[in-house]
């Protein structure tokens, strides 16, 4: 009876080594593939994904390869910003810039992967898909590397001046998203395409200056001037208020425009009153990175809200 007892209770113990074992490996398989998704910037090509399933569904596009493409661009474009930024963001985030020199070799070959079919496929939608597509990768060069002149500037790149620098990515982004999918399925301009062009340039500098909350400390090493850096957190919040206030503006001339339907009003409205949110944190948590997720996700919850209020509306 007693070697039954004893019996039983070994079993009991190997069981909860088993499920201690298999709980920590798939805690660490979990902590693996989170890493992956954020630090090689393999989520941004997520979300970009959904910004242009939303300027199709808002400007009734039909299927194409808009998405996929998009989405192959961005993840090309911010790991090789993440390779190129290495050494700077070791002060803000020290995380993201190991796990870069890390994976150094693999993700310069999986961005210039991604580029390249990126590329092959725009070729599908004609020479203004193309144009599109490589348009991204362009700017980039312009805003990060040293290609002005030394001639007595205070700056050699697009990064370094003031305002610039952001309205330069969401300008990139906004262009990419709402016109691409137009090219491949060989639409006209509207005025509706208007409106989320300039929706998604608002929105996406909203979402570039939040991170420069973060990274002020590494900004000002490198001589870099944003928001934060010049003006302050506060000020830079309150300017936030002002860019989300502009967006909403224009959507609410939209909606009564008859540009826009009443579930793309409600769903970018959203988006709008969720960046709100997340901007009244900025300077006030102390895990900004958590911030910079989280104002990222921004464009999942208008993805959602609209797939939601179209089946309502």
């Amino acid at each position: 009876m007693v070697h039954d007892t004893q019996n039983l209770s070994n079993d009991s113990d190997r069981t909860v080594s088993t499920y201690s074992r298999l709980n920590a490996w798939a805690r660490s398989v979990g902590e693996r593939g989170r890493n992956t998704l954020v630090y090689s910037s393999a989520y941004l090509a997520l979300i970009a994904v959904a910004e242009v399933a939303i300027a199709m569904v808002i400007l009734s596009i039909p299927p194409n390869a808009a998405p996929v493409v998009v989405g192959l661009v961005t993840f090309a474009v911010y790991v090789n910003d993440r390779l190129a930024d290495a050494d700077t963001d070791a002060v803000s985030n020290p995380k993201q810039a190991a796990f870069a020199r890390r994976h150094r070799d693999v993700l310069y070959l999986l961005a210039s992967l991604g580029y390249g079919l990126a590329v092959a496929l725009s070729m599908l939608g004609g020479p203004v898909a193309l144009t599109i597509t490589v348009l991204p990768g362009a700017f980039w060069v312009l805003y990060a590397s040293d290609w002005v002149p030394d001639v007595g500037l205070r700056f050699q790149r697009l990064k370094e001046i003031l305002v610039v620098n952001s309205a330069v990515v969401a300008f990139a982004w906004a262009v990419t998203v709402t016109f691409l999918p137009l090219a491949f399925a060989d639409a006209a301009l509207t005025p509706t395409a208007g409106v989320v062009f300039a929706y998604f340039f608002l929105a996406t500098f909203v979402n570039t200056e939040i991170p420069n909350v973060r990274d002020v400390e590494g900004d000002q090493a490198i001589g870099v001037s944003t928001l934060p850096v010049v003006f302050g957190v506060r000020r830079t919040r309150h300017a936030l208020y002002g860019v989300n206030l502009l967006a909403a503006a224009l959507i609410g001339y939209a909606a009564v425009a008859g540009l826009v339907s009443a579930a793309a009003t409600v769903a970018l409205l959203a988006g709008l009153g969720y960046s709100v949110g997340v901007t009244s944190f900025v300077g006030r948590v102390e895990d900004q990175t958590r911030l910079v997720l989280a104002a990222e996700y921004g464009f999942l919850v208008v993805a959602l809200v609209l797939a939601l209020s179209s089946a309502v509306l």
